[in-house]
């Protein structure tokens, strides 16, 4: 007789919620093993007894075929002795003390369930919530780990006896899938009126009448509330802005398909990819000609964020429709996404008229991911639904565990342990209550569900940061050590983590604002480092930034201040002067004083000043507005570029009075502000270009990485990037986390780690 062999087996990666189990059952049985499998705190554990062919065969496969929503990180096994059982099953969750598993993101409906909606022969024919082990929430549900029903926000929907059968039955596909339901025992949707109020009748049906007839209505999906309206009905989409209080900032659109995605914007093939993929994030594409959407849905912006349905009551409500719909954050301006019923029944009742709402609990509230395609990659600027909390592999590991609390706007706080950093879902700006609420109760999830309690905790230098007093108070109440990250050091670490690299490299950091340790606010910054060091080697030049924060929002203040510094005080008559009057004279009189006037080197107020002086934008009522509407105006058939004048000291300086008097200049001559932005980018990128080289032959380093929000203007990006390539420098972008405040955490994180490791500060280049 053959000779019989028992292994045990230990599978680490995404192995919990995404038909795992069911895979290994059917695994064994195509190889006549014996055994069983089932989940723990670590991932999933088996032992499998056979003949040893046949073993190693089931071993490598666990890796190489494993369900399309897997991650298999590890698999080890160790010898067993031999019990002669036969058969192979699925053995109850052991829940483990110490917990390393991970939880899938949730993902986009898949093609067999979504099949099964549209079936009018199908039990689940018109059932918003159909899912299977390939599809379906996870994250946002997950109460704790191991990944089974009672520990997720479907613990209170008992299984009919057809969905028991399916659960239960090996060969199918909802084999162990824990949120499966049908309508007789699962969720259902319900629709109210603005007095919340039950409405009679078919629920998605009503609502996309309601929809049809100029309504705005709160839809429930995986990880909150959106509002919703129609893309082309003007008068709707004005309106939801008024509501929502939000003057400008574009809105996402959902398409019901490719075929309506491509009838608003531009899509390449991979940019159609992540569209279609199962993440289902927004998508920014440049917006097609006389594409069928309300000028509100995206006033001053040259793209559109579109995504396509992503659950199957998105898919029901799409094809009600037959054409886009706005799908916005649901929320009051500023705030998170709101997730729990009575929440969005109070605080958007002002803004809705009427919910399309169900009884499934949103546990984690996601917002929903934000793309773009870079020189054909993907460029994440916001990274929450469909991603989170997959967590970042860096090449070492950390050597304690760490909490990265990091920035003040856009936050994201990173958990990080082994060789695992998991950035967290986008939490927002930390300047509400509400939003700081979501930030503690999402770090608290994190540490509950992935078992790791930090031993370091790192956050950023500005002291006023809600994210820094976190920290700060945390360290002291549980008596932990802190690690200060200075903000332009973590956005390029994280670049450089992101691309798998330790440095020393050059990096160029543009973004809005980033407390300095000379004591002014960084935000044009030239960097020779590594993960545990920097030096300041390169900046803008700087400038006042009259009124402080209210400079950011009048963008014509940081004209005022760039023009002051260009023409020493007197600059010429200009539209930007003559449309300020008085208030021109009392900015100028802040600057000459220096009261209230904070200096800054930063890239983004230089992109303000710049539009204000191209007549684009004088106020901002969202950050990087004026930036934005400077990049639409681009004029892509201009090739000049204003010269810029490079100090060659240490650091060396760029001269932004050179961009601003030329641009001033041709404003005069009235060129028009297609021509101004686009010499304006090429002189800004070939003198960061040239920047680069000096720095390269002054360290020999001949990598650059760029990060910080400013980096988000693609037409900037590709001059840069392609000016870097043709000076035989290698540049490293963003493609795993946001170049923006968002990326911040993770690069808080490993700094945090190279400087935990003991690498002292070395003499950089």
């Amino acid at each position: 007789m053959p000779v019989r062999h028992r292994i045990r087996i230990k599978v680490e990666g995404i192995v919990q919620g995404v038909g795992f189990r069911p895979f290994v059952h059917e695994l064994a049985g195509r190889y006549g093993l014996a055994g069983f499998v089932g989940n723990d705190g670590d991932g999933v554990f088996a032992e499998a007894e056979g003949e040893a062919d046949s073993l190693d065969a089931f071993v490598a496969d666990l890796g190489l075929r494993a369900p399309p929503l897997a991650l298999v990180e590890r698999v080890t096994t160790c010898p067993a002795d031999p019990v002669g059982e036969f058969g192979f099953r699925i053995v109850d969750s052991v829940p483990g003390k110490k917990r390393s598993t991970l939880v899938s993101s949730d993902m986009a409906t898949c093609a067999d369930c979504l099949r099964e909606v549209m079936d009018p022969g199908d039990r689940r024919f018109g059932y918003a919530f159909t899912n299977c082990t390939h599809c379906g929430p996870r994250f946002t549900i997950t109460l704790d780990v191991p990944y089974d029903r009672h520990n997720t926000t479907m613990s209170g929907f008992a299984l009919c006896a057809d969905c028991e059968r399916e659960y239960h039955d090996p060969s199918d596909r909802r084999f162990h899938a824990q949120p499966v339901c049908c309508p007789c025992c699962g969720p259902s949707p319900r629709l109210l009126g603005a007095d919340t109020a039950a409405v009679p009748g078919d629920p998605i049906r009503t609502a996309a009448a309601w929809l049809k007839e100029s309504r705005i209505l709160a839809v429930k999906g995986i990880g909150g509330y959106h509002l919703a309206a129609l893309a082309g009905d003007e008068e709707a989409v004005r309106l939801l802005r008024a509501r929502k209080r939000r003057e400008a900032k574009p809105f996402a659109v959902m398409a019901p398909d490719l075929a309506a995605a491509r009838a608003l914007a531009d899509f390449d093939e991979a940019a159609a990819g992540l569209l279609t993929g199962p993440r289902r994030p927004i998508v920014l594409a440049p917006r097609r000609a006389g594409a069928p959407v309300a000028e509100a849905v995206a006033p001053g912006a040259g793209e559109l964020g579109v995504m396509l349905p992503y659950t199957p009551l998105h898919h029901l409500l799409a094809a009600r429709l037959g054409e886009a719909f706005v799908l916005t954050s649901g929320n009051l301006s500023d705030e998170p996404i709101i997730h729990r019923d009575d929440d969005a029944l109070e605080r958007l009742s002002g803004i809705a008229d009427g919910f399309l709402t169900h009884d499934r609990p949103v546990h984690v509230p996601a917002d929903d991911s934000v793309v773009r395609v870079f020189l054909g990659r993907e460029m994440p600027l916001r990274r929450s639904r469909g991603y989170a909390p997959v967590p970042l592999t860096v090449h070492r590991p950390f050597p304690r565990p760490v909490l990265a609390c990091g920035a003040g706007l856009k936050n994201t706080f990173c958990l990080a342990e082994g060789t695992r950093a998991f950035p967290s879902h986008h939490i927002g700006d930390l300047e509400s209550h509400e939003t700081l609420r979501a930030f503690t109760d999402g770090v608290a999830h994190f540490r509950r569900l992935f078992g790791i309690e930090p031993e370091v905790l790192a956050h950023d230098l500005h002291p006023d940061y809600p994210s820094t007093k976190y920290a700060l108070d945390l360290a002291e109440a549980e008596g932990l050590p802190t690690i200060g990250v200075q903000h332009h050091h973590a956005h390029l670490a994280s670049c450089l983590a992101d691309n798998g690299e330790s440095g020393p490299v050059i990096g160029v950091a543009f973004d809005g604002l980033g407390y300095g340790p000379d004591g002014t606010l960084w935000g044009g910054e030239f960097l020779v480092f590594d993960l545990a060091w920097y030096r300041r080697a390169g900046r803008l030049e700087t400038v006042p930034m009259p009124g402080g924060a209210a400079a950011i929002r009048q963008p014509w203040r940081m004209a005022a201040a760039h023009l002051h510094a260009a023409y020493d005080g007197r600059p010429p008559e200009l539209d930007v002067i003559r449309r300020h009057g008085d208030r021109w004279e009392a900015v100028t009189a802040l600057i000459r004083s220096a009261l209230n006037a904070p200096l800054t080197s930063s890239a983004g107020r230089l992109f303000d000043a710049v539009s204000a002086i191209a007549g684009v934008r004088d106020e901002a009522s969202y950050e990087g507005q004026a930036a934005v509407e400077l990049e639409r105006h681009v004029d892509p058939h201009e090739s000049g570029a204003y010269p810029v004048t490079l100090s060659c000291g240490d650091p060396l300086v760029v001269s932004c009075a050179d961009l601003v008097r030329c641009a001033a200049e041709d404003v005069r001559a009235g060129a028009s502000a297609g021509r101004v932005a686009a010499r304006f980018h090429r002189g800004l990128a070939a003198a960061v270009v040239e920047a680069a080289v000096v720095l390269r032959e002054r360290t020999g380093l001949a990598a650059v990485a760029l990060s910080g929000g400013v980096f988000q203007n693609v037409t900037l990006l590709g001059l840069v990037v392609s000016g870097l390539e043709r000076a035989g420098l290698r540049a490293l972008t963003h493609t795993r986390v946001p170049p923006n405040d968002g990326g911040v955490s993770f690069g808080q994180a490993v700094v945090a780690a190279a400087r935990d490791r003991g690498e002292e500060p070395a003499p950089l280049p």
